[in-house]
């Protein structure tokens, strides 16, 4: 057998190999219940209450809501009074939890003695760690934009006291790739991948969970609140989607369709991501959906 024979077939089993993990995962995604069972009264076996940081809308809303549908009560933490009353009255005359509310803004640095206080006491069990901000919501060029993590700091030492606890830190798709004209948001996103991984390393040991939820289209306010499609979730659908991945290990997409187009997105190359061409595509996409 000569040499190029063997490169051949050993390229040939890496292959094989590749798209069998490839095949394995995508039936562990096809079956959550199956392969990440979560008891019925998991939520609260973690604690009483669960935190959520820009709860008042979109996402953090919703895992608001469907964490009260589990028996667990909430705090729900942002910086406008009126919607976050608005959404605690719904949650509580829904599911009939307590639900505290917290008017913070995440843009100051002078917020979290203020949350410790409102929190201190709480049996917490999972923290949400939701809040972002687009700098622009159209694309644009780093030069073209104008001009966290402290609620773990707070939440985590009770965690670890208790040996429970669970935090889902919300990125997004686009952390896997290259992003050109979101490159801050982008940017941040990668941040709390990485951030997330080492706190998981760190407290595994302690019987805390800390997973990173990286989903790619949700109807909220940041995008314009698309009208839901194939890609495309409720906050609430994909909320309820993304929980069933509670137990499914450091990272998830949240979804099945979300997972294949992560799937997909990592196998372009990344030269087309980057090129001239795509980001002016890209842009004048985004503006044209705008428009519409």
């Amino acid at each position: 057998m000569t040499l190029t024979e063997i490169i051949f077939i050993l390229a040939g089993t890496c292959t094989v190999m590749l798209f069998g993990v490839k095949l394995i995962c995508l039936v562990m995604v096809l079956a959550p219940k199956i392969c990440y069972p979560l008891p019925e009264s998991f939520m609260t076996s973690l604690g009483k209450w669960a935190v959520i940081t820009g709860g008042s809308d979109g996402i953090g809303r919703a895992y608001a809501q469907e964490l009260s549908k589990y028996g667990m009560n909430v705090v729900i933490i942002s910086r406008n009074q009126e919607k976050l009353d608005r959404a605690a009255r719904t949650i509580e005359l829904a599911t009939g939890v307590q639900v505290k509310v917290i008017a913070a803004d995440f843009t100051k640095d002078n917020i979290y003695g203020h949350i410790m206080e409102c929190i201190e006491g709480l049996d917490i069990g999972i923290l949400v760690n939701n809040v972002g901000i687009l700098p622009s919501q159209i694309p644009c060029r780093l030069l073209e934009t104008a001009d966290l993590e402290e609620m773990c700091n707070i939440v985590l030492p009770g965690m670890k006291e208790r040996g429970r606890g669970a935090v889902l830190n919300v990125s997004s798709g686009i952390a896997k790739i290259p992003c050109p004209l979101y490159t801050l948001y982008a940017a941040s996103k990668v941040f709390v991948e990485r951030f997330s991984q080492g706190l998981q390393a760190e407290y595994r040991s302690k019987g805390i969970i800390i997973q990173t939820v990286a989903p790619f289209g949700v109807s909220t306010s940041m995008t314009f609140h698309q009208k839901p499609d194939l890609v495309t979730f409720s906050a609430e659908d994909f909320v309820r989607s993304s929980l069933k991945y509670l137990r499914a290990g450091d990272q998830t997409y949240g979804s099945i369709t979300h997972t294949i187009l992560g799937w997909i997105m990592q196998a372009i190359p990344t030269w087309v991501l980057r090129s001239e061409a795509f980001q002016d595509n890209f842009e004048e996409y985004v503006k044209e959906r705008i428009r519409r």
